[in-house]
C-alpha cells in the first residue's frame, strides 16, 4: 500500500510587525510543499493556535512566522510542549538571536566581530546623541529592519522619531557606531555555509524594509565580487555565528564590510537570521539556487530536517 503523504501545518501571518511579508512567506512555502508531494495545511496563526495544531496534529510544523512570537522562542516552546517537530531553530537559539544585544555578547565571545554599541532608553536616545553620528538606531528585538534609523553624520539633533507616542518597538533602544561600505550575507544550511551576496540597495543607505521586499528595491550580486580571503571570511563567520547561537536548520547571517576608500576594512556581523525571508526577493532562496538547491528541494529538506529539542 502507498504510504500516506506526510502532513505540514505551514504556520504563517501571525500579528508581529511582519505579518505581511510572513503571509507572503508562507504561501510560497506551502504551493512548493504541495509540489514536492506532501498534504499542507496553511495556517494563519492567531492565539489560539494551541487548539488548532491539536485538532490539525500535523506530522511537521514549517514555520513561516517572521518577528515576535514566531521568531523568538515563543510558537518553538509551543510546538515542544505539543510534541509537533518543526523547522528552523529551536526556543534558546530563536530568543538568543532575536534578542540583538544577547545575540552580540554570544558572539563577540565565540571570536565573531560585531559593532561598538549599547543599550539606551528610547527616550534618552530622541533627546541626546548618545553616540558620535553617525550611528544607528534599532529596536533590541525586531527583524527585518523594522524601526532602524540611521543618523548621519551631518544630522545635527538626535532622532526624535524615538520618543513619539505611537513608537511600537519597545522603550529599549540598541545604538550601534554606523559603519560604511558594503552590505553582505550569507546563508548557511545544515552545517555548511552557502553562498555571500553582495546587496546593493536601489536607494538609501543600507537593507531596509522597502529593499528587503519591494519589487526592485536591492540588486543582488551573488557571488559577492570580494577577495577569495574575505569570501571565504564571510563563509566562516557565518558559521561560527550559527552554530554559536545553536542554530537549527537554515539561517541567514548579515554583515557589514567597510571596503571604501581610505576605509577601516573591518568585516562585523550586524546579526543572525533564524527565520530568513522565503519570499520571490528573499535572500536564502537565491542563494540555496546557487547553490544548486531549486525552491521545491530547499523547503523539502527543511522538512526533512524538521526535530523536536532543537
Amino acid at each position: 500500500m502507498p504510504t500516506e503523504p506526510k502532513h505540514v501545518a505551514v504556520l504563517m501571518g501571525g500579528w508581529s510587525a511582519e505579518r505581511e511579508v510572513s503571509l507572503n512567506t508562507g504561501a510560497g512555502c506551502a504551493r512548493a510543499l504541495e509540489g514536492e508531494g506532501f498534504r499542507v495545511t496553511a495556517l494563519d496563526v492567531q492565539p489560539d493556535v494551541a487548539q488548532r495544531l491539536q485538532e490539525l496534529r500535523p506530522d511537521v510544523a514549517f514555520n513561516a512566522l517572521h518577528g515576535r512570537y514566531g521568531e523568538d522562542g515563543t510558537i518553538q516552546g509551543l510546538l515542544e510542549l505539543l510534541q509537533i517537530p518543526y523547522t528552523h531553530s529551536g526556543v534558546l537559539a530563536s530568543a538568543l538571536a532575536m534578542h540583538k544585544e544577547k545575540a552580540k555578547n554570544v558572539l563577540a565571545a565565540a571570536g565573531v566581530p560585531v559593532p561598538d554599541g549599547l543599550i539606551v532608553s528610547r527616550h534618552r536616545a530622541a533627546t541626546e546623541h548618545v553616540l558620535p553620528p553617525p550611528y544607528v538606531a534599532k529596536p533590541v528585538n525586531e527583524g527585518s529592519s523594522v524601526g532602524v534609523i540611521i543618523v548621519r553624520e551631518d544630522r545635527t539633533h538626535p532622532p526624535q522619531e524615538l520618543g513619539r507616542d505611537d513608537w511600537a518597538y519597545g522603550d529599549e533602544i540598541l545604538v550601534e557606531r554606523f559603519i560604511a561600505g558594503r552590505e553582505l550575507t550569507c546563508a548557511v544550511m545544515g552545517d555548511r555555509a552557502l553562498g555571500v551576496i553582495d546587496i546593493r540597495p536601489a536607494t538609501g543607505l543600507f537593507y531596509d524594509y522597502d529593499a528587503k521586499y519591494a519589487e526592485g528595491g536591492s540588486v543582488h550580486v551573488l557571488p559577492a565580487d570580494l577577495k577569495p580571503n574575505i569570501y571565504q571570511r564571510v563563509q566562516e563567520l557565518a558559521l561560527t555565528a550559527h552554530q554559536a547561537l545553536g542554530c537549527r536548520g537554515v539561517s541567514r547571517t548579515d554583515f557589514r564590510y567597510d571596503d571604501t576608500p581610505g576605509g577601516t576594512g573591518e568585516l562585523v556581523v550586524l546579526e543572525v537570521n533564524t527565520q530568513p525571508g522565503m519570499t520571490a526577493t528573499s535572500l536564502v532562496p537565491e542563494i540555496a539556487a546557487h547553490a544548486g538547491f531549486g525552491f521545491g528541494e530547499l523547503v523539502r529538506w527543511m522538512v526533512e530536517d524538521a526535530s523536536l529539542n532543537r
